[in-house]
């Protein structure tokens, strides 16, 4: 009789009943509950992500705008060595976040003239940067290097050497440019809540 019955099952007797074919049907899938409960987790994980990734970003638009101030002031310093005279680095309006500008000042006013040549002009900054710049002649934001590659203000006939350094800052991020009093720049990144590195 075991042997019958097990040919029967076996041969796809139709004698299984119905409700056994139904309920494995609903098994295959899954319910709303496990769904939802899927897409909560899915939710909370891209939640916990958003923060981080947006810092992230700061950090590369920072990173990326400290980079291009870096490369200026290199330009600036090349410049003058290969012309044998003063180059300056100057914001392209009220300030820094304005952009900046490498070029020949003719007459020593940290804007461009008529008979000024300019070498770079940099665009504005992203928007929510901030620049700030503590230099020897903090009278108004300039740098300038001489023929011999070494800053110097407009103070006391030009033979004071320009130093100090310029904040970037961007949310919670923050980097600065340090020029030491041979005007060689160089790049940190303070610790959270200070200003210096």
């Amino acid at each position: 009789m075991g042997c019958a019955l097990l040919q029967t099952l076996s041969a796809g007797d139709s004698t299984v009943p119905a409700k056994h074919h139904v309920h494995d049907r609903r098994r295959a899938g899954f319910s709303l509950i496990e769904l939802m409960t899927v897409v909560l987790i899915a939710a909370v994980l891209a939640g916990m992500a958003v923060p981080a990734f947006g810092r992230l970003i700061d950090s590369q638009r920072l990173t990326s705008t400290v980079n291009d101030f870096l490369a200026s002031i290199q330009l600036a310093r090349a410049e003058a060595i290969k012309r044998g005279h003063r180059v300056d680095l100057v914001p392209a309006g009220a300030g820094w976040t304005d952009g900046w500008m490498v070029l020949v000042d003719e007459n020593g006013n940290q804007a461009p003239d008529a008979g000024d040549t300019i070498i770079h002009r940099r665009p504005p900054v992203t928007k929510g940067i901030s620049v700030t710049s503590k230099l020897t002649d903090n009278s108004q934001p300039y740098l300038a290097y001489n023929g011999t590659g070494r800053t110097r203000t407009n103070v006391a006939g030009g033979q004071q050497p320009q130093f100090g350094s310029i904040l970037f800052e961007l949310g919670d991020e923050k980097r600065k440019i340090i020029l030491n009093s041979l005007g060689r720049p160089r790049v940190c990144k303070p610790k959270d809540g200070e200003t210096s590195c």
